[in-house]
């Protein structure tokens, strides 16, 4: 095998109310290195020693899963993994390791990329199409799955948005974000999320952007992981009042993103002095769109 890189993007998803069905990719990556090996050998930057633990590396056990699922015996690998997509934070990192590993394997195994060949791999580590699509595919996707099929469409982004996402020093796991939601949610908070997601679409396709604000309430999840993340409302106000047309949770937080057309610097500053505020540290990103996904190089 040759020495082989992927490039994946960061991700948010949900932007508000699209709940599991929004997913947007963003210019920032991890990269994965890998030639074969006899044995797995992991080298991490920045280093992290529970990464380069074998069972601990999701990336490792989804190209051993991958490998063993075509009948052939996963002998190793040699990995250099170069971590910018900060962990539990919602931006998507656990989806980059499953998509590089799922690309890594197919070029491989001269596995054409098919859709049902990457599902059938990736559902099993991580069941977010959200998630999972943009990091690979790039750009902003709206997705569902039903009856084990997943149905997706990629939409055109405004190319004068950016992302300023306020990253406080806070994990939090998916799993935990998930505990706090409610079993069942009232009917007028389904219409309520249904009219803006459509709002949401409307306005990006209008390039209406005063009606952003909102388009990204949301009564599915932010109102209850809001609970588990100090000073969700002041980061918040502190980007609207500072020019930001729309804000909301990034997947399931702790990241906090915002929606800008300009004052990029000013707004991030100000979610990062919000946060400070309440008691976490945090730095901010401004990001643009990733229109390009998941890239893979040979390296020699």
């Amino acid at each position: 095998m040759k020495k082989l890189k992927v490039k994946v993007p960061a991700t948010t998803a949900n932007l508000g109310a699209g709940f599991d069905t929004f997913g947007l990719a963003l210019t920032l990556y991890n990269e994965f290195e890998v030639e074969e090996y006899d044995g797995v050998v992991i080298q991490t930057v920045p280093e992290n020693k529970f990464l380069e633990i074998p069972e601990n590396n999701l990336f490792v056990q989804v190209l051993k899963y991958a490998c063993e699922k075509r009948g052939k015996t996963f002998h190793g690998a040699k990995v250099k993994q170069i971590t910018n997509v900060p962990v539990a934070r919602g931006l998507g990192s656990s989806a980059t390791a499953i998509v590089a590993a799922i690309l890594i394997s197919a070029a491989v195994s001269k596995t054409p990329l098919t859709d049902e060949y990457f599902f059938d791999i990736a559902y099993k580590f991580e069941p977010h199409p959200d998630n999972l699509l943009p990091a690979w595919k790039g750009g902003f996707v709206t997705a569902l799955v039903e009856d084990g099929k997943t149905y997706y469409q990629q939409i055109d982004f405004p190319e004068d948005i950016k992302a300023v996402v306020a990253i406080p020093q806070l994990e939090l796991s998916t799993e935990k974000a998930r505990q706090v939601l409610p079993k069942d949610i009232p009917l007028k908070d389904g219409i309520f999320n249904v009219q803006r997601v459509a709002l949401f679409l409307a306005a990006l396709q209008n390039k209406d952007y005063s009606v952003l604000k909102v388009a990204m309430e949301d009564k599915f999840h932010q109102p209850y992981r809001k609970q588990l993340i100090p000073g969700f409302d002041d980061v918040v106000s502190a980007a609207y009042d500072n020019g930001a047309i729309g804000a909301s949770l990034s997947g399931a937080g702790s990241t906090i993103l915002a929606l800008a057309t300009d004052n990029f610097e000013k707004i991030g500053s100000s979610m990062v002095q919000a946060f400070e505020k309440n008691g976490l540290k945090a730095e901010y990103k401004v990001l643009d769109i990733d229109k390009r996904g998941a890239e893979l190089t040979i390296l020699e």
